[in-house]
């Protein structure tokens, strides 16, 4: 299974970024959407950008990872 996890952009050199939630930077290549802009939430995969999304989309996927991630920490 794969999953995509939404970042905000907060840094951009070129096609490295730096994406930020919930206070944790990763670094990102957006080689895939070279339109996006500091502020900009995009979807991550395996390091890269590939969608980017509007912040009530990404808000509502984090908040859903968020109460995955509470459930499995319920099941230890």
């Amino acid at each position: 299974m794969c999953l995509g996890i939404p970042l905000k952009i907060v840094e951009i050199n070129g096609n490295d970024a730096f994406g930020e939630i919930y206070g944790v930077k990763r670094k990102v290549r957006v080689d895939l959407l070279p339109q996006v802009k500091i502020g900009d939430y995009v979807m991550v995969h395996a390091g890269f950008a590939i969608e980017i999304l509007d912040e009530t989309s990404a808000k509502e996927t984090l908040d859903t990872v968020m109460e995955l991630e509470e459930v499995m920490k319920d099941e230890k």
